[in-house]
């Protein structure tokens, strides 16, 4: 049964999936009281214990103590409830790089009671305006240096009423900054129910009308509690780094719930480049890294050149699969373990990894504390070990899609289907496969097939396409497109160059194909459908 609610606007409570299609949720262990605001506990909760003259965040040349953020928090969050209308329950879009003041933007409408949308600075007005149809996003703080998206999208948006700037550098000179500098610095924050819904992750990569699933604060500190507390063991020294956008949840857990939860210290990189997480290793001390495979390799390669990343106590790796090779170099060259681990949207982060006294190469590790996990079959039942099936996990989060019948789709019997196929070995570990589905993952992110056809499509010289991942040594997978073109142009490299800038002016440049090959013809059904695996089998 759900818990109290303290939402005025109850438009998440009232989109949440029938409960009957909730997974099962295991809360043996994570227990919290009926009310609990998650920003509260991770800034003004920590100052009473005696962390406020500890560092929070670090970014954009300045160190920010808890009472700092915690004072900053709550001028922000009177500023929203004061100027901008604020009620609990309302959804506020906030876009960013990288920085303290999208961790500060955050945590402030948290404590204000707002549902919060984290979006990526890469992704474009058409993007972003799926994303405020969905969540009936009224009103969206942008970093002044991302205004241009956001406005377009406000335009001719039935639901975006404001775009409010504030200044993702250390200048505090924008809207918000300015309007929250004469506020005080205590703020009644909402007494929200610990099932009230804090966050709406959208999952990366979706096509067609985005996903949104739906976490509570309860949730917010579940995984800090379990993945941070068992798995990492973070304590007040320890100085966080990592690659992951605050907008996907990986990188909000790794690089702003999971310090704040224990005192320890964040640094947070708008260019989280391999080298730029060399520099910020070596100049603050960092002591836990969480990025992708692909970056790893590229710090060794650094460390090659004389680069020390002695500090480091454990890296962790997620967004796909750490092959063999890497933890083994890892390891070999540095002597500090690499953990490898599997998080979904949908599970808010991590639920199986490897630990320091319990890890193994190739392999994706064990259930996280709370959690459970199986491999099954199509009937749901499980599976020898050695098989590959379906994983199913289960624990403390949990799927929770916003009115979406998908959620038939990814629970099952209680269980989450996340849609990748994993065997588990005799001696416990899980191994990942394959992804079930047509998802490209490349260098941790999640990019759809069709999303990237339909931008190529667009383009005039385009009469047919198809998306596929092909295998890369450096990013796991790179996009590749597969393109019929129109009569009378030529395929060749400079097309090539323009299908390729289109669509990264056509949606997230990241998601744009690496590779182009043409083709007369796409292989295809007696019904007309394209058969993508024919394309793979080209790899």
């Amino acid at each position: 049964m759900l818990g109290p609610t303290s939402h005025v606007d109850t438009f998440t409570r009232d989109h949440l999936p029938p409960q009957e299609e909730w997974p099962e949720f295991l809360l043996e262990g994570f227990d919290y009281p009926d009310h609990l605001n998650a920003a509260v506990e991770l800034t003004d909760a920590m100052v009473a214990k005696g962390f406020g003259d500890h560092t929070a965040l670090i970014g954009n040349g300045r160190r920010r103590t808890y009472k700092e953020l915690s004072d900053w928090t709550n001028r922000l969050a009177h500023a929203l409830v004061e100027n901008y209308g604020v009620k609990p329950g309302h959804r506020v879009l906030i876009r960013s790089a990288n920085n303290p003041a999208m961790v500060a933007c955050w945590l402030a409408a948290t404590k204000a009671g707002a549902v919060v949308v984290n979006t990526m600075p890469m992704l474009r007005a058409g993007e972003l305006a799926k994303i405020v149809d969905k969540a009936e996003v009224s009103l969206a703080l942008c970093d002044t240096r991302l205004m241009e998206e956001m406005i377009v999208c406000a335009k001719d948006s039935r639901f975006l009423k404001q775009v409010v700037s504030f200044d993702g550098t250390a200048n505090h000179d924008a809207e918000l900054d300015r309007i929250a500098l004469d506020k005080s610095v205590v703020f009644e924050a909402v007494h929200t129910g610990r099932d009230d819904v804090a966050l709406l992750g959208f999952t990366s990569g979706t096509t067609g009308i985005p996903k949104a699933t739906m976490h509570f604060h309860r949730d917010l500190l579940a995984i800090a509690d379990g993945y941070a507390r068992e798995v990492l063991g973070v304590t007040p020294d320890d100085i966080f780094v990592g690659s992951p956008p605050l907008a996907f949840t990986f990188g909000l857990g790794g690089l702003a719930i999971f310090p704040l939860r224990f005192g320890a210290a964040a640094t947070l990189l708008e260019h989280a480049t391999p080298a730029n997480m060399v520099e910020i290793i070596e100049k603050y001390k960092a002591t836990i890294s969480f990025t992708a495979p692909t970056a790893y390799r590229a710090m060794m390669k650094a460390m090659d050149n004389g680069a020390d990343l002695s500090s480091l106590r454990v890296a962790i790796s997620a967004g796909e699969t750490l092959p063999g090779p890497v933890f083994e170099e890892w390891t070999a060259k540095t002597g500090k373990p690499i953990l490898d681990g599997i998080g979904a949207t949908e599970m808010l982060h991590i639920f199986i990894s490897n630990r320091f006294e319990d890890r193994k190469p190739a392999s994706t590790g064990k259930p996280v504390g709370g959690y459970e996990a199986r491999i099954v079959n199509d009937d749901m039942q499980e599976v020898p070990r050695g098989t590959i099936g379906r994983l199913a996990v289960r624990g403390p989060t949990g799927c929770r899609y916003m009115a979406d019948s998908r959620q038939r789709d990814y629970v099952r019997d209680g269980w989450n289907l996340t849609g990748d196929a994993f065997y588990q070995d005799e001696d416990g570990f899980f191994h990942f496969a394959a992804r079930s589905d047509d998802m490209i993952i490349t260098a941790g992110y999640n990019i759809a097939g069709p999303e990237v056809e339909a931008a190529l499509i667009s383009h005039p010289e385009v009469a047919e396409c198809a998306v596929v991942g092909a295998p890369d040594q450096e990013r796991g997978q790179i996009v590749e497109a597969y393109v019929v073109l129109i009569s009378g142009v030529s395929a060749d490299d400079a097309t090539i160059k323009r299908l390729q800038d289109h669509v990264k002016a056509t949606i997230a440049p990241y998601k744009y194909p690496r590779s182009v090959k043409f083709l007369d013809n796409l292989p295809k059904t007696a019904t007309g459908k394209i058969q993508r695996f024919r394309l793979r089998s080209e790899n």
